[in-house]
Order: C-alpha cells, then structure tokens, then sequence
C-alpha cells in the first residue's frame, strides 16, 4: 500500500442538502481515520455538459480526470433516481475512462427515499467493470435516506457501519493486484467512438 492512499469520492447529486454527499462524508472520515488523504468531489461545482464525444475536454472536464486520475480508490455515490443512478453521475463517469479508472479500486454507495437503492449499485457495479476497474466486494445502501439522517448527521447505526466499513475497504484494497481485463472490458469500445 502507499504511505498514503489517496480516496476520491464522486457525488452524484446536485442536492445543497444531499444525503449522497453526508453519507460520502462518513466514508471519506472513516478513510481519513485509516490514514487515507480524501478528497470529495462535489458535482455541483464544476461546469460538465452533457457529454459530447467531440468535446471531450469541455469545461472542467480535464479537472475532473486529473483528481479522479489521482486517486488510489474512487467512492462513487448516488441518489436512486428511477431505479438507476442519477444523470449527473453519468455525466460524470462519461467524461472518464480507462485512464481513470483501470486497475482503480472502485466503491459503491446508493441513498433512496424508498426501500430499495440497489439497482443502482447494479449499474455502476457493471460501469466500473466496463473500464477494468477492481469494485469493492462490499457495497453501501441506505434505503429511506431521510429516516437515517438527524441534523445533517448519519444516526442509523447499521447505516453508518456499511457505509463507515465502505470507506475502510477504499483504503484497505487501494493497492489490490488488478485481475486480468475483464470481458466486459475488451469490448468496451463506446469512449472510442
């Protein structure tokens, strides 16, 4: 392992008052607490369009690769907007590719107003594999997300020890040996289009 592994988390949520990004916090302090250096990338401040394979370097684009570049384990975190993850986060992950995430240890985090966020673990589960990232066995869901939360603060404890555990795994498998490309992955030819 590094000295120090570096945890990028990505909120995929626009929301001032997010429960991604409280619920990100908790797992970037438990990451931290593992000796870990953070940093949370707030979607609401960089300037990303729509993503257009002819401007592929559009607004912040290229400062948005540079920190996902620069991390060891990448936290990705979303809403559960219609059974998927949210528009954003697409945005997001589409302006990324192999250079940002190959052989990346990649963690998953969904929140849901409902009972049942994890379908959009699915999907990004099977994103990360696409570009050959290693995804944490161990998965992060909190369903009826406002229930858990008091003053801004995460109170539910099996909630917080999923998510705490999510971000001891960012920093415990940083460094796994990647597998072999994955199938998935040698035929990913869509960011080449």
């Amino acid at each position: 392992m590094p000295d120090r592994p570096h945890v990028v988390a990505l909120s995929g949520s626009l929301r001032d008052a997010s429960y991604t990004r409280l619920a990100l916090d908790v797992a970037l302090a438990e990451a931290e607490e593992m000796g870990a250096s953070t940093d949370l990338v707030d979607l609401r401040d960089l300037d990303l369009s729509v993503f257009d394979a002819d401007a592929r370097d559009a607004g912040d684009a290229l400062a948005l690769k540079e920190r996902v570049r620069a991390a060891d384990s990448v936290l990705l975190g979303t809403p559960s907007y219609h059974g998927s993850y949210s528009s954003v986060l697409k945005t997001a992950l589409d302006y990324c590719g192999f250079d940002e995430f190959e052989h990346t240890t990649v963690g998953l985090l969904s929140v849901s107003g409902g009972k049942f966020p994890i379908t959009p673990l699915d999907h990004l589960r099977s994103v990360a594999r696409a570009l050959n990232a290693w995804v944490i066995p161990h998965q992060a869901a909190v369903p009826r997300v406002s229930d858990k939360f008091e003053n801004g603060e995460l109170v539910d404890e099996s909630s917080v020890e999923r998510v705490a555990t999510l971000g001891r795994r960012a920093v415990e498998y940083a460094t796994i040996e990647p597998d072999p490309p994955c199938l998935e992955s040698t035929q990913n030819v869509g960011a080449d289009d």
